[in-house]
């Protein structure tokens, strides 16, 4: 007999709100890819933190400061998210973790709105 310790309802419901946030940037934020950019949700605490990395074409852009404001005034309406942090990388800075061409299926990388 073994005890559940809740652990698996914890992964999947931080893996629910990754998807969640993941779907939302595709859809609500066609910024982002239709000027080369990517994201990249790093962490998804419910009832928590959430982290959002920008890359791509967001690198050094003149107004990912307005994109990452965008992203945080939404987000934290959410009922489950409690803080959020969005980085985006000055010119010629890199957060040394590569992010993938694609997520979900989305390709982010041609510029297109993502669905």
């Amino acid at each position: 007999m073994s005890i559940d310790t809740g652990d698996s309802e914890v992964a999947e419901s931080e893996e629910a709100l990754r998807s969640k946030v993941e779907t939302w940037l595709a859809k609500q934020m066609p910024i982002i890819q239709m000027h080369g950019g990517t994201s990249a949700v790093r962490e998804a605490e419910p009832g928590g933190e959430v982290v959002i990395e920008l890359g791509g074409g967001c690198r050094g852009c003149e107004i990912s400061d307005v994109t990452t404001g965008n992203i945080e005034a939404e987000l934290l309406q959410w009922p489950e998210i409690e803080e959020i942090t969005v980085r985006a990388p000055d010119a010629g800075e890199s957060f040394g973790i590569d992010q993938p061409d694609s997520i979900m299926g989305i390709d982010r990388t041609e510029g297109g709105r993502g669905f």
